[in-house]
This record gives C-alpha cells, sequence and structure tokens, in this order.
C-alpha cells in the first residue's frame, strides 16, 4: 500500500482541510473527551469522488497521524499505510443507502453503551437543541462486528431515515452532511444519554411535546445589522477571554459544541456573545458577535439566546456576563423536578445564592421577563429543560460559578447513593452571609 498514492481531496464544510486532517483532528476531541477508547471507534469521510477515508484498524486513537488514514477508492482498491477499520463494511453500507450522508461516526461513549446493552433509545427530547441535532434516532439490532450482516442491520435504519442509530450491545453510529455535522450528533447524542442517566438518578425525567419544541423553533432572533470596523483594544481583550472560557467549557465538559451562549458586556448597551450554528470548542475571536443598541455586527449571526443576553443587561447593571449552559449534572436538575439545593456547601451557597428555577420557555420570549429572574441575591437559575443560568460581574465570576454549580450539582447526585442529605440550618447561612458581606 502507498500513501502517497492517493491524491489530495478536500472535506465538504472545510474545503481547505484536507479528509486525513479532519478525521485526525476530530478523533483527537473524541479520545480527549473519554468518548472511546485507544482501539475503538472509527470515522470516515466521503469525497464527491466517491472515494472513502477511514481510520484505520487496530491503530490507536490517542496518537493517530494523518498518514494512518486510509483511502478506499469507489472502485475499492485501497491505499494507505495500513488496512481500512474492520467496520468498513457499515460505513460502506450507509453510504449506500444514503447518499446525503458524507460523513460516518462511530464510537462506544459510555452512556450510549449503557443504553444499548439496555436495548434502548434515547428520548433526545429532554432538550429542543439535542432533538434538532440528533435528528431521528434508531435502534439497530446486534450482529457480529465488523460483519455485512451488521452493515445491513445499520443501513435498515439509516435507509428508513434514521441519523443517530444505537447499535445493541455494541455502542452508537451517526452520519451527516459532513464530518463537523457527524461529530455535533454523536456529541450531542451522548449528552442527552448523560443527562437523562443522571438525571433517573434524582427523579423522573420531564420530556417536551410537540408545542414546546416548536417554541423553542419558532423564537424570533431578527437583529438589524451595522458596521462594525474598530473594536477597542478594551472589546478585544473581552473578546479573547470570552473565547478562551468557552473552550476551557467544553474541554471540561461544562458546554458542548452545539449548546449554549456566552456574552460579555461591552459598554451600557453593547455586549459581545458567541454565534449561532458555530462550533463553540473551536470559536477564534473574530467570530464572536457585537450587538450595540439592538443591532448586531454586520456579516454574522447572534446565539439565538441573545434576547436574552439584552435584557438582562439592560435591567443589571452590574451584570457584566452572561452564560446559559449545559453541563450533564446540573443540567440533570434542569430535566427533573428535583431541588438544586446550594445550601449544603458553604462555597456554593456564597457563589451560587438562592437557586432558582425558571419555568420552560420565558428565556424564548422577546419581552425581557427572563431578567425579573435575576438579582444580586439571586445570580444563578435552573431553566426547565434547558441547563442553568449563570451570571457575573466580570467573565471569570461567571466561569467560576458555571465550575461551582456543576460541581455541587456532581455532589449532590453522587450523594444519593450514600445517605440522607444534610442541608446547612439558617444560622450557618446567616453567618457566611455576614462574613462575606452578602445581601
Amino acid at each position: 500500500m502507498n500513501v502517497s498514492a492517493a491524491p489530495e481531496k478536500t472535506s465538504s464544510r472545510y474545503p481547505w482541510l484536507h479528509p486525513r486532517d479532519e478525521i485526525m483532528q476530530t478523533m483527537a476531541r473524541i479520545y480527549r473527551s473519554r468518548m472511546t477508547t485507544t482501539s475503538g471507534g472509527n470515522l470516515s469521510i466521503r469525497d464527491d469522488n466517491g472515494d472513502v477515508w477511514i481510520t484505520p484498524a487496530r491503530i490507536d486513537k490517542g496518537s493517530l497521524k494523518r498518514d494512518d488514514i486510509v483511502c478506499v477508492h469507489a472502485d475499492g482498491t485501497v491505499d494507505g499505510k495500513h488496512k481500512p477499520s474492520s467496520e468498513y463494511p457499515f460505513h460502506k453500507a450507509i453510504y449506500e443507502v444514503r447518499p446525503d450522508i458524507k460523513s460516518v461516526v462511530h464510537a462506544h461513549p459510555v452512556a450510549l453503551v449503557a443504553f444499548s446493552i439496555c436495548g434502548q433509545t434515547p428520548d433526545t427530547r429532554i432538550f429542543h437543541q439535542a432533538h434538532a441535532v440528533c435528528g431521528q434516532t434508531g435502534f439497530a439490532p446486534y450482529a457480529l462486528p465488523g460483519s455485512e450482516r451488521l452493515g445491513e442491520s445499520i443501513a435498515e435504519q439509516f435507509a428508513a431515515k434514521c441519523d443517530s442509530v444505537i447499535l445493541e450491545n455494541h455502542g452508537v453510529v451517526v452520519g451527516g452532511d459532513s464530518l463537523s455535522q457527524a461529530f455535533e450528533r454523536f456529541e450531542a447524542f451522548e449528552f442527552a444519554a448523560k443527562t437523562i442517566i443522571r438525571g433517573r438518578q434524582i427523579g423522573d425525567i420531564k420530556y417536551l411535546d410537540e408545542s414546546q419544541l416548536q417554541m423553542a423553533r419558532d423564537r424570533s432572533v431578527d437583529l438589524e445589522s451595522m458596521d462594525h470596523n474598530t473594536p477597542t483594544p478594551a472589546e478585544n481583550e473581552l473578546r479573547r477571554q470570552l473565547c478562551e472560557f468557552v473552550r476551557r467549557g467544553c474541554r471540561q465538559g461544562l458546554l458542548i459544541s452545539t449548546e449554549g451562549s456566552f456574552s460579555a458586556r461591552v459598554s451600557d448597551d453593547s455586549f459581545l456573545i458567541t454565534p449561532t450554528q458555530r462550533d463553540r470548542e473551536t470559536l477564534q475571536i473574530g467570530d464572536l458577535v457585537f450587538v450595540s443598541g439592538g443591532k448586531r455586527e454586520a456579516g454574522k449571526k447572534a446565539s439565538r439566546a441573545v434576547f436574552a443576553h439584552q435584557a438582562i443587561y439592560r435591567k443589571h447593571p452590574n451584570v457584566k456576563a452572561i452564560a446559559f449552559a449545559h453541563p450533564v449534572a446540573a443540567t440533570a436538575f434542569s430535566v427533573t423536578d428535583a431541588v438544586f439545593d446550594s445550601k449544603m456547601i458553604p462555597e456554593s451557597y456564597v457563589f451560587l445564592r438562592d437557586v432558582l428555577r425558571i419555568p420552560y420557555g420565558v428565556q424564548y420570549q422577546n419581552d425581557g421577563t427572563i431578567a425579573d429572574h435575576i438579582a444580586d441575591s439571586t445570580p444563578t437559575a435552573v431553566l426547565d429543560n434547558d441547563g442553568v443560568l449563570i451570571t457575573g460581574g466580570t467573565i471569570l465570576e461567571t466561569f467560576d460559578r458555571l465550575e461551582v454549580f456543576e460541581s455541587t450539582a456532581e455532589a449532590l447526585v453522587q450523594s444519593r447513593a450514600i445517605g440522607p442529605l444534610s442541608a446547612m440550618p439558617d444560622k450557618v447561612i446567616n453567618e457566611l452571609k455576614d462574613a462575606f458581606g452578602l445581601k
């Protein structure tokens, strides 16, 4: 086999990036997030010539190099220094029944594997975004890994227009019109599965009905555009910080590529916010959207939560940064009726204060009522079926609160396996308020 024999092709969403590099980078991201193992999982891209670029068989996924990627040509010949993945047959089968699919991701992330060995498929209606991103879900009966029968079983699901499919006693396979879309589906599917599992530890899961899903789809984010060509040094510093903390949040599992928004106030009625439909982890400072006086920076699309951010900034001058986020343990509280009680740990109460619950859909309205749920004494909240809302006086403070929120939630979830919870009495809370100058 000859690595150099394969011509240099490009992938659809990133025309400047070779399939070898896109597969290598995406696999590194999956492995870093512990959503696959050294020997598990495989990715592929089908290019416009019908050639399939795929990860190799029996090669360490934690140290994959670009020249490890194999090209299987449309005529069946293979270029590369390794054999293609042993599960190439089901990649091929998916491409044959779904011409619209250009990339496939298969791996064994823990939560989705848990569903697979229970013979179940996660219901993505816990969040509007997960439901939209994952597409139609399916379940493929067990067949021997690498076999033609497994390919047939999976292809049947994709032929029925499924995009994210659980493999019985095996794992998951998802498809997309690009590797980036396939990855986003894979990540969102695992996130939904994790949240359901955590949620079931503390209560009954609340799923969204069609009218609630439609409410999210129908929200308006139509802002008039404006020119913004001369950002100040202060604004550029905020851009740098936002990108840094969004990236850190993704790598710590506090954010995922398709969920949540983060913003920072620039002046009285202007702020920077993450864009919509962009991978959060790969954002650059120029991708952030400047919003001022109800107008947005020309050529960019602000997060669909932009009106909620705007309302909070306008009502609360002390708020300098806002995050709508979906860390798994904290989000488990949002999809159940379980009460998030910050009065369990001194640091949690000092940072989070009294955590309120905001009814579903308030954040989608353009009437500003979301701002009524935030105050100096209530800087954080649980959003029904939509994660958490965090505010702060700086980007750092907001991110710190997000970390504390998730670590507290994780402790509360895990404590259910130990025994009754012991909340701090009012005397202790009053002592904390006096010591830290809390209102």
